[in-house]
């Protein structure tokens, strides 16, 4: 993504708050998808055809201006992300927390 960027200058409109309204415009194209579907059919239709395709896309896109804005920030997605999963495993034990959404209030 670094290079593609730099290879077409783009990268003076690559500034962290231009990233991420790319992201949130395309996780909104993302959600546009899926906004009607049925909750219980939405992966079923999303497994082929035309939305497989489109969803692709979008996730895609979603991909490209994440890695770009971890990029930008100088932020390791791998190692961020396991650091993540162990802070919410500690937070979420599994015998508490096993086919039970967390209560938010």
């Amino acid at each position: 993504m670094r290079a593609f960027t730099e290879e077409r200058d783009w990268g003076q409109f690559h500034d962290p708050k231009s990233l991420i309204l790319a992201l949130v415009g395309e996780v909104g194209e993302l959600a546009e998808l899926f906004q009607w579907l049925p909750a219980d059919a939405a992966a079923d239709r999303a497994r082929e055809g035309h939305l497989h395709e489109r969803a692709g896309e979008e996730l895609a896109d979603v991909l490209i201006y994440l890695v770009r804005l971890a990029d930008i920030l100088d932020i390791d997605l791998g190692t961020a992300s396991l650091r993540k999963l162990r802070s919410s495993s500690s937070r979420f034990p599994t015998a508490q927390f096993h086919g039970q959404a967390p209560d938010k209030t």
